[in-house]
């Protein structure tokens, strides 16, 4: 649990707020009760060893460094239960990624100011007796500062180089696009690394889209897209500069942060522009809209700590010695001949203040022209367009921007062609006609999540023993390990405060309550669990935020990260089972079926908008199919099952699954990969939610639960292999 506001820490520090909290605790603002100053209070929760030094790494690095773009440790310290603290100045502001969703697309000399302000920092880093790689450089670790600084935070995962040697890594940051690829484990990292994230945030800062990752451009397994085929209009120069951080051989790239930074001001022809540091436009003042302060990027939580003193060069600061009182007087006739020179070019050229004064302060409106990004933001808001997917040749439908008008195409819904079953099905990997299925049901008073078998639907035991309730049941694909959530009362959209658990379950049915494991701990809400096709992470919906979106979390050192990336709400997630691309689902304003890849781009809306709300995608076991669940905007009607084949998202065409007439509501139905079965939850009689299976052309109904509890979240087990 977080610290309560107004907890004393140390007899020091008041924790006034709660910055942002992840899963290794939280970051609080505090007032130093000593010096009457604010401080930002980082927390580590986990207690293992190899967490405790990580942490420790991190305050050891951060009170040794002296830098006007990097944070500095004031103080660390342990709790009597063992928990650790950093605590840290202050830093006011919005980090990148806030900025970006402010801004959209930055334009090209804001791109470059904060390239150039995070090169120096990472020169100071890897020029160090001991060289320090960051290893985490996003547009969520970048801080702009109210006075117009970027500030590089977080170093959690940093790394100290001794020689040929390096200290204990701990865990490694793999952002998909920001990671370059030696960081997923193929090669040692080294300053060339924290060359290529930067140049991976310079790129989406540049043109609103995060670049291909590294590690499938390594493998072949896509290419990285030239910045100017997303911006035409910037700079040749400045995108080739960023293409050449972004190679994915190390020794392609920029072998220093300095030789990054002096391509960065030739493409920017600044060299005469910022004789000491580059001053980016500040974020709105307190009042004017824009995101809050102190957002966190999931598992690797972000230190809100503010700007060192400015640190020029000692020639910079060197006074001139005195000159004679005459030298004054020589002078005066030669400053009056500059001051007239300078009132007649004003006065021929009115707009010169202006331009020239841009060149120091910049501007927080990009010009119109500075990026492709900002026109068509600008086209998009007065009408909407759409996009088309390179992959095919059929345009793909994109949601125009917050407050632009929307004609909506009629919908086309057409019958799915009913065959009956001939043959019946068998056993598959994942269950079909037999096997068991796990379910919410809260029969006993408080909904807990049971199974049942499907040949003997009566056959039912509880898996679940939550006094706060628990259900949305998801299977790892071994069928060993089942995720849900806890608290849950009952059937919501949205489970605020709930949590996503972990438990082990033996062939037999039979759960482990020692193996319970939680594996989010977000004060807010996480829920929607779905296990990636290799089991090793699970993508989930957040309230993290203060709205809904997609997150991953990596399984094997509980990394979160935020995928989905939208000013609209996002939930549902759904794995493609064939591939790594989620189906979701995106209110804006009604429901629709989107899908992206596993780190969030492209993203493109799969459902045809109209007057109707799409819900609960599931993927057939091919990941040709996408079924989901629609219903009319004003709760008229019934949920039918719907379904799209993933070649046909180009066209406007829709197929309805027929079923007989007194079926009743089809929601979050899950498949079995044999072909042949759909779960799903319904209420024919209009009160009692149960249990049914059905074939997939909608034939052979079949009601599974029979009590007069609430049932729903059906999920298959996959079958579990016999013991040896």
């Amino acid at each position: 649990m977080p610290l309560a506001i107004g907890t004393l820490l140390r007899n020091r520090y008041r924790i006034v707020s709660i910055l942002g909290q992840g899963g290794m605790g939280a970051v609080y603002r505090a007032s130093d009760e000593h010096l009457h100053i604010p401080v930002a209070v980082k927390e580590n929760l986990f207690l293992t060893e190899e967490y405790g030094r990580q942490f420790q790494r991190e305050a050891h690095i951060l009170a040794g460094l002296r830098h006007g773009n990097l944070p500095h440790v004031t103080d660390y310290f342990n709790t009597e239960n063992q928990v650790q603290y950093l605590v840290m100045d202050f830093i006011e502001g919005e980090d990148l990624r806030q900025r970006m969703e402010r801004m959209g697309a930055l334009p090209e000399r804001e791109t470059i100011l904060i390239g150039i302000s995070i090169c120096d920092a990472l020169t100071y880093l890897h020029t160090r007796h001991q060289p320090i790689v960051h290893r985490d450089i996003k547009p969520g670790n970048i801080k702009v500062t109210p006075d117009g600084q970027a500030v590089l935070v977080d170093f959690g995962l940093a790394k100290i180089m001794q020689g040929s040697q390096v200290t204990s890594t701990g865990a490694r940051a793999m952002t998909p696009g920001y990671s370059p690829p030696e960081q997923y484990g193929t090669a040692r990292t080294d300053p060339r690394s924290d060359v290529y994230s930067l140049g991976a945030t310079l790129y989406a800062t540049l043109t609103g889209i995060i670049p291909e990752d590294g590690l499938n451009r390594l493998t072949g397994k896509s290419e990285l897209t030239p910045i100017r085929e997303l911006a035409p209009k910037v700079n040749r120069r400045l995108a080739e500069t960023i293409e050449c951080a972004l190679e994915v051989d190390p020794e392609d790239r920029f072998q220093t942060a300095e030789e990054f930074k002096q391509a960065l001001v030739q493409a920017g022809e600044l060299v005469n522009y910022f004789p000491e540091r580059p001053i980016i436009p500040p974020p709105p003042e307190v009042g004017e809209k824009a995101e809050p302060n102190g957002i966190l990027e999931g598992d690797l939580l972000e230190v809100q700590t503010p700007k060192m003193p400015d640190r020029r060069s000692h020639s910079a600061r060197r006074p001139r010695s005195r000159r004679k009182n005459r030298t004054g007087w020589v002078l005066v006739p030669i400053m009056f001949l500059v001051i007239a020179g300078a009132s007649l070019l004003f006065a021929m050229r009115p707009d010169l203040s202006s331009s020239v004064l841009g060149y120091f302060t910049g501007s927080p409106t990009p010009p119109a022209a500075d990026t492709e990004i900002a026109s068509l933001q600008a086209s998009a808001t007065a009408q909407p367009t759409a996009t088309v997917d390179a992959s095919t040749p059929t345009a793909e439908l994109t949601l125009p921007l917050a407050g632009s008008a929307v004609t909506e195409p009629p919908l086309e819904t057409t019958p799915a062609p009913v065959t009956e079953v001939t043959s019946a099905p068998t056993a598959t990997p994942r269950g079909g006609g037999s096997g068991q299925l796990a379910f919410a049901s809260d029969k006993i008073g408080v909904m807990q999540v049971w199974l049942l078998d499907i040949a003997n639907p009566k056959n039912q035991r509880r898996i679940t023993d939550s006094k706060d309730g628990a259900c949305q049941p998801a299977w790892s694909p071994d069928g060993l390990r089942l995720a849900f959530i806890s608290p849950c009362a009952g059937k919501a959209d949205l489970y605020r405060g709930s949590n996503i658990y972990i438990v082990n379950v033996d062939a037999e049915g039979n759960a482990d309550p020692d193996s319970l494991k939680q594996i989010t701990s977000s004060l807010e809400g996480d829920f929607d669990p779905a296990w990636s096709p290799d089991g090793k992470r699970i993508a989930f919906t957040s309230l993290i935020n203060g709205k809904s979106a997609i997150y991953i979390i990596q399984l094997d050192d509980m990394t979160i990260t935020e995928i989905s990336r939208s000013r609209f709400p996002d939930k549902h997630p759904a794995w493609n089972p064939r591939s790594m691309q989620l189906a979701f689902v995106r209110q804006a304003p009604h429901s629709q079926i989107w899908y992206m890849t596993d780190n969030g781009q492209p993203q493109h809306q799969f459902t045809v908008s109209g007057a109707v709300n799409n819900l609960w995608p599931a993927w057939s076991v091919d990941g040709e199919i996408l079924f989901f669940s629609q219903a009319s905007l004003d709760g008229s009607g019934v949920p039918v099952l719907v379904y799209r084949r993933y070649e046909d998202r180009g066209n406007a065409t829709e197929n309805r699954i027929a079923t007989n007439a007194t079926a009743g509501p089809i929601v979050e139905v899950d498949p079995s990969p044999d072909g042949f079965w759909l779960a799903y939850e319904s209420w024919p009689d209009g009160n009692n939610h149960d249990i049914y299976m059905m074939s997939v052309n909608g034939s052979n109904q079949t009601r599974l639960t029979t009590d007069p509890g609430l049932d729903f979240g059906a999920a298959y087990r996959p079958l579990v292999a016999a013991a040896p």
